[in-house]
Protein backbone atom coordinates (compact mmCIF):
# COMPACT_ATOMS: atom_id res chain seq x y z
CA UNK A 1 0.00 0.00 0.00
CA UNK A 2 2.74 2.50 0.84
CA UNK A 3 4.52 1.78 -2.51
CA UNK A 4 1.15 2.51 -4.20
CA UNK A 5 0.65 5.68 -2.41
CA UNK A 6 4.78 6.71 -3.01
CA UNK A 7 3.84 5.92 -6.80
CA UNK A 8 0.87 8.10 -6.86
CA UNK A 9 2.51 11.09 -4.95
CA UNK A 10 5.37 11.08 -7.12
CA UNK A 11 3.10 11.00 -10.59
CA UNK A 12 1.38 14.08 -9.10
CA UNK A 13 4.38 15.86 -8.56
CA UNK A 14 5.49 15.11 -11.73
CA UNK A 15 2.53 16.79 -13.23
CA UNK A 16 3.84 20.25 -11.54
CA UNK A 17 7.17 19.83 -12.55
CA UNK A 18 6.78 19.00 -16.28
CA UNK A 19 6.56 22.28 -18.14
CA UNK A 20 3.32 23.98 -18.16
CA UNK A 21 3.28 23.88 -21.96
CA UNK A 22 3.02 20.26 -21.82
CA UNK A 23 -0.40 20.34 -20.84
CA UNK A 24 -1.15 21.22 -23.80
CA UNK A 25 -1.53 18.56 -26.99
CA UNK A 26 -1.56 21.38 -29.65
CA UNK A 27 -0.12 25.31 -30.00
CA UNK A 28 -3.83 26.05 -30.95
CA UNK A 29 -5.14 24.78 -27.43
CA UNK A 30 -2.43 26.96 -25.63
CA UNK A 31 -3.75 30.11 -27.62
CA UNK A 32 -7.23 29.24 -26.75
CA UNK A 33 -6.89 29.00 -23.20
CA UNK A 34 -4.80 31.48 -22.96
CA UNK A 35 -7.66 33.77 -25.07
CA UNK A 36 -10.31 32.48 -22.48
CA UNK A 37 -8.24 32.77 -19.46
CA UNK A 38 -7.52 36.45 -20.50
CA UNK A 39 -11.19 36.93 -21.26
CA UNK A 40 -12.71 36.05 -18.49
CA UNK A 41 -9.70 38.33 -16.24
CA UNK A 42 -10.86 40.93 -18.28
CA UNK A 43 -14.65 40.47 -17.34
CA UNK A 44 -13.83 40.86 -14.18
CA UNK A 45 -11.75 43.13 -14.02
CA UNK A 46 -13.80 45.52 -16.06
CA UNK A 47 -16.73 45.26 -13.67
CA UNK A 48 -14.59 46.71 -10.88
CA UNK A 49 -13.26 49.07 -13.15
CA UNK A 50 -16.94 50.19 -14.26
CA UNK A 51 -17.38 50.71 -10.60
CA UNK A 52 -14.53 53.15 -9.80
CA UNK A 53 -15.01 54.78 -13.43
CA UNK A 54 -18.35 55.38 -11.84
CA UNK A 55 -20.55 54.17 -15.04
CA UNK A 56 -21.88 50.90 -12.87
CA UNK A 57 -22.88 51.34 -9.28
CA UNK A 58 -20.92 50.47 -6.74
CA UNK A 59 -21.52 47.31 -4.86
CA UNK A 60 -18.64 46.35 -2.39
CA UNK A 61 -19.71 42.75 -2.27
CA UNK A 62 -19.39 42.36 -6.26
CA UNK A 63 -16.24 44.68 -6.52
CA UNK A 64 -14.33 42.20 -4.01
CA UNK A 65 -15.92 38.92 -5.67
CA UNK A 66 -14.76 40.01 -9.12
CA UNK A 67 -11.15 41.10 -7.95
CA UNK A 68 -10.71 37.93 -6.32
CA UNK A 69 -12.00 36.10 -9.44
CA UNK A 70 -9.57 38.66 -11.90
CA UNK A 71 -6.30 37.88 -9.42
CA UNK A 72 -6.87 34.55 -9.25
CA UNK A 73 -7.55 34.13 -13.20
CA UNK A 74 -4.63 36.80 -13.99
CA UNK A 75 -2.50 33.62 -13.11
CA UNK A 76 -3.23 31.47 -15.53
CA UNK A 77 -2.58 32.58 -19.39
CA UNK A 78 1.15 32.72 -19.14
CA UNK A 79 1.28 29.41 -19.19
CA UNK A 80 -0.15 29.42 -22.87
CA UNK A 81 2.64 31.36 -24.17
CA UNK A 82 4.91 28.70 -24.91
CA UNK A 83 6.83 27.25 -27.88
CA UNK A 84 4.87 27.55 -31.17
CA UNK A 85 2.07 29.67 -30.23
CA UNK A 86 3.58 32.63 -31.76
CA UNK A 87 1.06 31.45 -35.03
CA UNK A 88 -2.31 31.27 -35.89
CA UNK A 89 -5.31 32.74 -34.00
CA UNK A 90 -3.32 35.55 -31.98
CA UNK A 91 -2.50 39.38 -31.31
CA UNK A 92 1.03 38.35 -29.55
CA UNK A 93 3.54 40.22 -31.17
CA UNK A 94 6.99 38.66 -31.91
CA UNK A 95 8.40 40.03 -29.34
CA UNK A 96 6.87 37.91 -26.82
CA UNK A 97 9.19 35.41 -27.93
CA UNK A 98 11.93 37.45 -28.52
CA UNK A 99 12.27 39.18 -25.23
CA UNK A 100 10.60 37.09 -23.30
CA UNK A 101 12.46 38.62 -19.88
CA UNK A 102 10.54 41.55 -20.87
CA UNK A 103 7.22 39.59 -21.29
CA UNK A 104 7.93 38.07 -18.10
CA UNK A 105 8.23 40.96 -16.45
CA UNK A 106 4.72 43.12 -17.22
CA UNK A 107 3.14 39.67 -16.81
CA UNK A 108 4.22 40.13 -12.98
CA UNK A 109 3.72 43.44 -12.76
CA UNK A 110 -0.04 42.97 -13.74
CA UNK A 111 -0.36 39.77 -11.53
CA UNK A 112 1.52 41.72 -8.57
CA UNK A 113 -1.00 45.01 -9.07
CA UNK A 114 -3.88 42.81 -9.63
CA UNK A 115 -2.69 41.07 -5.87
CA UNK A 116 -3.38 44.50 -4.97
CA UNK A 117 -6.83 45.42 -6.22
CA UNK A 118 -7.91 41.85 -4.75
CA UNK A 119 -7.03 43.20 -1.46
CA UNK A 120 -7.76 46.53 -1.62
CA UNK A 121 -11.17 45.84 -3.19
CA UNK A 122 -12.37 43.71 0.00
CA UNK A 123 -11.68 46.54 2.07
CA UNK A 124 -15.03 48.15 -0.09
CA UNK A 125 -12.91 51.95 -0.28
CA UNK A 126 -14.35 52.92 -3.09
CA UNK A 127 -11.32 55.51 -3.07
CA UNK A 128 -8.41 53.03 -2.59
CA UNK A 129 -9.93 50.61 -5.54
CA UNK A 130 -10.00 53.76 -7.80
CA UNK A 131 -6.14 53.94 -7.23
CA UNK A 132 -5.39 50.43 -7.69
CA UNK A 133 -7.85 49.75 -10.99
CA UNK A 134 -5.72 52.33 -12.37
CA UNK A 135 -2.57 50.69 -11.38
CA UNK A 136 -4.08 47.28 -12.72
CA UNK A 137 -5.18 49.44 -15.54
CA UNK A 138 -1.64 50.74 -16.11
CA UNK A 139 -0.13 47.20 -16.22
CA UNK A 140 -2.55 45.97 -19.08
CA UNK A 141 -2.11 48.76 -21.26
CA UNK A 142 1.71 48.83 -21.18
CA UNK A 143 1.50 45.16 -21.50
CA UNK A 144 -0.43 45.23 -24.61
CA UNK A 145 1.40 48.38 -25.83
CA UNK A 146 4.54 46.15 -26.13
CA UNK A 147 3.33 42.77 -27.11
CA UNK A 148 -0.16 42.50 -28.63
CA UNK A 149 -0.86 43.54 -32.15
CA UNK A 150 -3.68 45.75 -32.95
Amino acid sequence: MKKIVSLALAGLAATFVLPASAQFAKPEDAIKYRKNALFVMQQNFGRVAGMAAGKVPFDAKVAAESAAVADYVGKLPWAGFGPGTDKGDTKAKPEIWTNKAKFDEAAGKLQTEMGKLAAVAKTGKLDDIKVAVNAVGGACKSCHDDFRAK
